[in-house]
């Protein structure tokens, strides 16, 4: 299978400069963001999983970097947590159990990081991986890790969305609707142009599914 290379020179910029030392929260890494924007709503679907691997290793290394901050630690695990979602199947188990673990570390470091993305995206895993024995699923440590994000950002696009998401999975649609109508009224997040309108596209197509 062909290998598709990622080309982020900001990023290999952080990772040698130790000007970058002083970034953080988004501005450490936005290309990573931007980068995982593209693949997810521009990208071919059959390329995702090698994609969503060569930026996963590329988010590890600035974690490396950047030892004491929740923030690579969190866009690595998203990455990885995409991987397992574009490969599917039992195979993608590691590379949950692998995200986990990584946004359990970025919890504690900063569980405030990225408004408490860390807690979206643990209780995102909780909600799809599959539950004993195959797997560390779980429904109600995924609504309690959600509540938890909410706290932190209540108008966020991606908590509501993605809460609304579970909540419709779980047949409490006015819920879901009550958090997808949220969603669609955040505010644009600067420089997140791409991930914003594929989002809320998404919003819109599960707000138009799950409607009476």
């Amino acid at each position: 299978m062909k290998k598709h290379h990622l080309h982020l020179p900001l990023l290999a910029l952080c990772l040698s400069a130790s000007l970058c030392f002083a970034a953080n929260d988004e501005s450490l890494v936005r290309p990573i963001q931007d980068q995982w924007a593209q693949i997810k709503y521009r990208q071919d679907a059959q390329q995702h999983a090698d994609a969503y691997h060569a930026l996963a290793e590329l988010a590890g290394k600035l974690a490396q970097s950047h030892p004491t901050q929740a923030e690579p630690l969190i866009w690595q695990g998203i990455a990885v947590s995409s991987e397992a979602g574009a490969k599917g199947g039992l195979g993608a188990l590691s590379l949950a159990k692998h995200a986990k673990l990584l946004f359990e570390q970025a919890l504690q470091l900063d569980a405030s990081a990225l408004e408490g993305s860390a807690y979206t995206s643990l209780a995102t895993l909780y909600a799809k991986v599959p539950g004993w024995p195959l797997g560390f699923g779980d429904k109600a440590k995924a609504n309690e890790l959600f509540k938890k994000a909410l706290a932190l950002n209540p108008q966020g696009l991606d908590s509501n969305f993605l809460y609304a998401d579970f909540l419709a999975d779980q047949g409490q649609q006015a819920d879901a609707i009550r958090h997808l109508q949220t969603a669609l009224q955040a505010a644009p997040r600067p420089g997140r142009d791409v991930a914003d309108a594929g989002r809320k596209l998404e919003a819109k197509a599960l707000l138009k599914q799950i409607s009476p």
